[in-house]
């Protein structure tokens, strides 16, 4: 086990730093710092996190409204991302780094917890959105859309998976993609842009598109929307809401993550449009006339707080969230100091206007962060699941119920490693040092990391940031500190 952290850890600094020619990143696992400061930089360049918090935790520090409880529902589930909950209570979530869907079944002894679990679907390509309709369960995979047959009475699934939509594109930084079943019986199908700020050349990228549910007609619905990850539709009135991902290199509090009312058809401003109207420094130059057409969001978040999921209410009887969504705030790379980390609850107003209160928090803390929010769904007894992707943990908030007792059968948490990164090193042999190198600087190609840090290769409309003397720049530990701020080289996870 030793050794295998130790090739882990040796191989994602490699990869990242290789390309940059510095020599060698110390990360060592034993304090509590400087643990977070490598588990941080597994998750944000890897997606890898850390264990899970334990009961205990959950009660000393996470914090809900009064009248609510929250207690931890699933733990040690890995790289967990969006759910679906079924009407008899099973929960199905997606592990997109897994290539698998899992299903957590239902809670039917009473006890506060699934009573199993069990793969559902294997073998997919970065399966990240689920929804369920007529009998069919639909994945979203990052590279094609597909559906299979699942009894929800007995939880099992009938058929084969079959991909409905295939050729979908997932290069470059924001690939996930998000499925979900609108009022009107269509499949509605989301996909982030490539890049941080750019032109793209696929016109299904950074839009929100729409198909029937046997995969034909597919086309695009909206357009201009950076990373819509999270949609749903608002029980009242059936109008489509999204969240978006603003841009990044704006600075702390520029721009606005967004919430939009989607519209077939509208354009929402990425890339030359930011937040409410703000022509983009990089791409707006010239394109006044867009101001005019544009969809401006109906609710801004703070920036870089990366709403992901969201979830409107649809069984609370809870006074006050009448008209009201649950969203995950993932958290920020992209400042200077973190902000997110939370679950946020969204209130509609008589006059329109929406309201943004605390609803889960405790994920950060003043020194350091032990989770990031990723969806909301909520079960038809008004209690809602909230995954964590960085601890592969599920929450479950409930309204006028008692914290659940600590679980007897706690999951053992892995011991301590400490890595000295020169004997690490040394397990190494020149050709695969060179191996590494070379994968590094195909990342480094990839994801376009010159146009920021080359200058022949800039087009950013900053100052260029060459990488070269990393090594004489900065000490170990302050890179240990970059990393721990959510700070990957690309926002190509969020």
């Amino acid at each position: 086990m030793k050794t295998f952290l130790k090739r882990l850890v040796i191989t994602v600094a490699v990869l990242l730093l290789a390309a940059i020619a510095a020599p060698f990143l110390f990360i060592q696992f034993g304090s509590e710092s400087s643990a977070t400061s490598a588990k941080m930089l597994l998750n944000a360049i890897m997606g890898y996190g850390i264990e899970s918090p334990s009961a205990e935790l959950v009660e000393q520090r996470y914090k809900v409204p009064e009248g609510f409880s929250v207690y931890r529902y699933a733990s040690g589930l890995g790289k967990i991302r969006f759910m679906h909950m079924t009407e008899q209570g099973d929960l199905i979530v997606s592990r997109p780094r897994s290539g698998d869907v899992l299903l957590l079944e239902r809670d039917a002894n009473g006890d506060g917890l699934p009573d199993g679990q069990r793969v559902l679907l294997e073998g997919l390509v970065k399966p990240h959105g689920l929804d369920m309709a007529d009998g069919w369960l639909y994945v979203a995979e990052s590279t094609a859309l597909g559906k299979v047959r699942f009894d929800q009475q007995s939880g099992q699934l009938e058929g084969d998976y079959q991909r409905i939509v295939e050729g979908l594109m997932d290069s470059g930084n924001h690939w996930t993609k998000t499925v979900g079943v609108g009022p009107d019986g269509w499949l509605y199908l989301t996909s982030g842009s490539t890049c941080n700020v750019c032109e793209e050349e696929d016109p299904q990228r950074a839009t929100m598109m729409r198909v029937k549910p046997d995969g034909s007609e597919l086309s695009i619905y909206a357009t201009g929307l950076r990373n819509s990850v999270g949609f749903d539709w608002a029980p009242w009135d059936q109008s489509l809401y999204a969240t978006d991902n603003g841009r990044d290199l704006l600075g702390d509090d520029f721009p606005p993550c967004e919430l939009n009312k989607i519209e077939q058809g509208g354009f929402y401003g990425w890339p030359y449009i930011n937040g409410f109207g703000d022509l983009d420094p990089d791409l707006g130059a010239g394109k006044d006339k867009l101001l005019a057409t544009a969809i401006s969001p109906v609710h801004g978040f703070r920036a870089h707080n990366a709403p992901l999921g969201i979830q409107f209410l649809r069984h609370s009887t809870v006074p006050g969230f009448e008209k009201s969504a649950l969203v995950a705030l993932h958290g920020s790379w992209n400042r200077s100091e973190r902000d997110g980390y939370k679950v946020v609850s969204l209130h509609w107003q008589d006059d329109g206007s929406i309201t943004e209160k605390d609803f889960l928090t405790g994920f950060k803390g003043e020194a350091d962060v032990i989770g990031r929010p990723a969806d909301v769904v909520e079960a038809v007894d008004g209690s809602v699941y909230i995954s964590d992707d960085y601890s592969g943990t599920i929450f479950r908030v409930a309204y006028g119920e008692a914290a659940q007792p600590v679980p007897t059968h706690e999951m053992a948490a892995p011991a301590a490693v400490k890595v000295d990164p020169q004997q690490v090193l040394a397990t190494y042999s020149d050709e695969q040092r060179q191996a590494l190198q070379q994968q590094g600087e195909g990342l480094y190609r990839q994801y376009r990391c010159g146009s920021c840090h080359d200058p022949e290769q800039a087009t950013a409309m900053r100052p260029v940031r060459p990488l070269k003397d990393l090594a004489e720049r900065y000490t170990p530990a302050e890179l240990a500190v970059f990393f721990q701020a959510q700070h990957p080289p690309c926002r190509y996870f969020l």
